[in-house]
């Protein structure tokens, strides 16, 4: 069961990085490594949270650089920019869920004005989803690109060919 559950995020999490990186128009030898990237990623981001307890944004920082990893390694073989294999696959994991109970809770909350009691759930229900959603973007934002700077002349060098 655990090895279905986690093979279906994965899969879930390729198509939906298939079709983020379809609207930024990238060459089509890189949609393969694309869904692989978003697959490993959310996986990994899954079973760190599902098995093992781990937070969302540790988990999505431990799988953002599983990401950026990857994307170095991949970027190589295919001649294609990190940026270019990256980005879609992280949007998937994108905390969207956390996002609309903060605009949710913001509504709720100019809705109960005169109800003190809810006005003070609905403002913590806001600033809790805020911090958490922010805090994932950051984390993901953090964990791609420490790859680009721990290999900085490699990250660069990946679309030019190498003089002998």
């Amino acid at each position: 069961m655990i090895l279905v559950d986690t093979l279906t995020d994965g899969i879930f999490a390729a198509v939906a990085a298939i079709g983020f990186g379809a609207i930024s128009d990238p060459p089509l030898r890189a949609f393969p490594s694309i869904a692989l990237l978003a697959a490993i990623g959310h996986a990994l981001r899954f079973c760190l949270m599902t098995y093992l307890g781990v937070d969302i944004a540790t988990a999505s920082l431990f799988a953002s650089f599983s990401i950026g990893m990857g994307s170095l390694v991949l970027g190589k073989r295919i001649y294609c920019p990190m940026t270019v294999l990256y980005i879609p696959a992280l949007l998937p994991m994108i905390p969207g869920m956390y996002a609309y109970k903060i605009v949710f809770s913001l509504i709720m909350f100019m809705q109960n004005m005169k109800v003190p009691e809810l006005q003070e759930k609905y403002l913590i229900d806001l600033f809790t989803n805020t911090i958490v959603t922010c805090s994932v973007i950051f984390m993901l934002a953090v964990g791609a690109t420490i790859p680009l700077f721990l290999f900085i002349k490699r990250a660069f060098s990946m679309t030019r060919h190498e003089k002998n």
